[in-house]
């Protein structure tokens, strides 16, 4: 079992996550979904490969049928799980990602998220990847007049 650990004195003190690679199917379709429905912007770097930029991240994509080592042991199309922060309220997400016909797999729902409380939607790329969509929660950013708990919902 894990269990909660003190600061090492590992000889790594890392900073901050800079990319995470993302394998998959098809790459104009999967570039596409994170341009038109989550907002990223689609770059090339290097030879024939794209990134998808957001804030100071960004994913890369590597196509499945054109692999180029160094790789993960198992690079697998739909096998990741990734959150990413996100603006607004969670009813102009739950819209937006209605009008793109975007199927909420689960929320919204309450998360732990590093930095603090989380509001977060569930939803799947074209690869069937984990896209959890969240807002920080905050005494700001709070609806008071919601009666009923967004937390204790899942839509499906």
């Amino acid at each position: 079992m894990v269990s909660a650990s003190r600061p090492s004195r590992s000889a790594v003190r890392p900073l901050a996550l800079d990319h995470l690679v993302l394998t998959v199917g098809d790459l104009e379709r999967t570039c596409r979904f994170y341009v038109d429905v989550l907002g990223m912007a689609a770059r090339p770097y290097g030879d024939a490969r794209f990134a998808l930029h957001f804030g100071d991240q960004k994913i890369n994509v590597h196509d499945s049928a054109a692999l180029r080592p160094p790789v993960a042991r198992r690079p697998t199309p739909g096998s990741a799980d990734i959150c990413l922060l996100v603006e607004g309220p969670v009813s102009d997400i739950i819209a937006g990602l209605t009008e793109w016909g975007v199927p909420i797999e689960s929320g919204p729902v309450e998360r732990t998220g590093a930095a603090g409380p989380l509001r977060s939607l569930y939803i799947r790329d074209p690869d069937g990847n984990l896209v959890e969509l969240s807002v920080r929660v905050s005494s700001e950013n709070a609806d008071p007049s919601d009666d009923s708990s967004p937390f204790s919902r899942d839509i499906r």
